[in-house]
């Protein structure tokens, strides 16, 4: 264990000099705490954040905090509150005592600073949903009847036998097994590339792959699918495909109807082929996806999904033309074609275009699947880009999608944030009163209309909060530098003050405020 001395400081901190690195730790007494506030002793309320804190938990597999607790399980419940469930978190340590947290706490082996997990569990109000009255999330896509609308994106987080069945086990509703295709696969290495905040690492928002299809031979990979079938007959099971020519898309699709496969996914879509002829080249030509999408519908009885490409003008014209070839649905987005600049990505000093996806990516993939919901010619769609959360999940069906797939988010954390994407779901429908899940597909298609007709005759101003407002300046600065100039920034009293003959209600300077101490007032008529 490294040494560590520690000194008291005059004003309450205590300076930690720990192999040439210096923190600051808060000693300060809370005294109380309410409302999700924090009030300490001799000074002012102060709000904690319980969604920024737990952000910094590291999702440890076998967490010391959890063993060091016993009564709960604070790991669960940290892990509830990064995934947006942080009332349900509850839960996990309704039965802990401070001294159970306090002991979690000691346990952490964040590299910089414990979380503060008894601060975070005791600023949470109890649930006021009910929650032994939780609906289901079964829905039809395609006309197959799925148990949720979760399923694994055709990726590197289904390669195998073991990894697919190990995300049945966790709860998974089905998978787009990773693309099977006849051409010898050889991967690069390394292949994957991240961008994160500044130095920060492991919590990327970006990611970015040079990855292929499946390495295993054919017969292999339709083997798993057939045994995945067996072994777990309810779950669906889609085979990702892609060929360079029609007699290689057929072949294809039969030996996946022959395994047993519920539905197949025609790949038109991966950005960094190796071969010419494959993924998003034919994924922008309408006349290929039509022809390729009809050969393969004439060729077998279960449905096809053809995969669509970002990397596009126009989504929707050849989603069009895969409609017209008989399409039973269409699933968007693949990655979209990036360059990202780190050293350490470089193949033998080489570089090269390849797909990009995270959570970076969500509201253009938003975009396309809204573009292909607004088609003249309806179809079943299925969402995939930048999903995290099961309110990331609920914007794709909100916007007309049957189902989603993830990948980077499961690369990330692993299989077990199906979990919270069941579980916030489930209590999104209850709050709504909600007992179906496809009363909520495409409920937000209608408040979406061309820019020429949104209400340019209102207006919204900004509201601001004096008691979250910590006096930082940021909204002065950026209505300055990038707005109107209408925030005054008085030095003394360190607050803003709003110039309503300047404002023009674009609230750049709300979603600036680090404190959230910027609010809306009612629309009203523009003067």
């Amino acid at each position: 264990m490294k040494s560590m001395s520690n000194h008291i400081l005059q004003d309450g901190r205590s300076l930690q000099e720990e192999v040439g690195v210096n923190r600051i730790e808060s000693l300060s007494v809370i005294e109380s705490q309410e409302n999700n506030q924090i009030k300490v002793k001799g000074g002012k309320v102060r709000n904690i954040n319980i969604y920024e804190e737990a952000s910094r938990c590291l999702l440890c597999q076998d967490a010391p905090c959890t063993k060091a607790c016993k009564t709960g399980d604070p790991a669960r419940a940290l892990r509830a509150i990064r995934f947006d469930n942080h009332k349900p978190a509850l839960q996990w340590v309704k039965n802990c005592t401070d001294g159970d947290l306090e002991r979690a706490e000691q346990a952490c082996i964040h590299y910089n600073w414990p979380i503060r997990i008894k601060e975070v569990i005791r600023s949470i109000h109890p649930d006021d949903v009910d929650d032994s009255h939780y609906p289901s999330l079964n829905i039809q896509f395609c006309g197959i009847a799925c148990e949720n609308p979760f399923f694994l994106a055709s990726s590197a987080v289904c390669t195998n036998y073991e990894m697919v069945a190990n995300a049945f086990d966790a709860g998974w509703a089905g998978v787009f097994y990773k693309t099977i295709c006849l051409q010898e696969i050889r991967e690069v290495s390394p292949r994957f590339d991240a961008m994160h905040n500044n130095a920060t690492n492991g919590d990327f928002y970006g990611f970015r792959n040079m990855e292929q299809l499946s390495e295993n031979p054919v017969e292999m990979d339709f083997d798993i699918l057939h045994r995945l079938k067996q072994n777990y007959p309810t779950k669906v099971i889609v085979a990702s495909i892609m060929g360079q020519k029609e007699e290689e898309w057929v072949r294809l699709a039969k030996m996946a109807e022959q395994a047993g496969c519920d539905a197949i996914e025609l790949n038109f879509s991966c950005p960094q082929m190796k071969h010419k002829g494959m993924g998003s080249d034919v994924g922008q030509s309408p006349e290929l996806v039509k022809t390729y999408t009809a050969c393969v519908k004439r060729s077998v009885k279960i449905p096809v999904i053809s995969k669509m490409t970002p990397n596009i003008t126009h989504i929707d014209e050849p989603a069009a033309a895969c409609v017209e070839a008989g399409a039973d649905a269409i699933s968007a987005i693949n990655t979209i074609k990036s360059v990202t600049m780190d050293t350490k990505a470089e193949v033998t000093g080489q570089r090269t275009i390849s797909g990009y996806s995270g959570r970076a990516v969500r509201p253009i993939a938003l975009r396309h699947v809204l573009e292909l919901a607004q088609m003249p010619a309806k179809v079943e769609l299925s969402g995939v880009g930048g999903i995290e959360t099961w309110r990331d999940a609920l914007e794709f069906i909100q916007l007309g999608c049957n189902n989603v797939q993830v990948c980077t988010a499961v690369m990330q954390y692993g299989y077990r944030i199906i979990d919270d994407l069941i579980l916030g779901l489930q209590r999104y429908m209850v709050k709504r009163d909600v007992t179906h899940l496809q009363e909520l597909v495409g409920e937000m298609l209608p408040k979406f209309m061309k820019p020429d007709h949104l209400d340019r005759d209102t207006i919204i101003y900004p509201k601001f909060d004096k008691d979250l407002c910590v006096g930082c300046g940021r909204c002065s600065i950026s209505c300055s530098d990038g707005g109107h100039q209408a925030i005054v920034f008085n030095s003394e009293t360190r607050r803003p003050r709003l110039v309503g003959t300047k404002c023009v209600g674009c609230h750049l300077c709300r979603l600036v405020c680090p404190t959230g101490a910027i609010g809306l007032t009612k629309r009203i008529a523009r003067k």
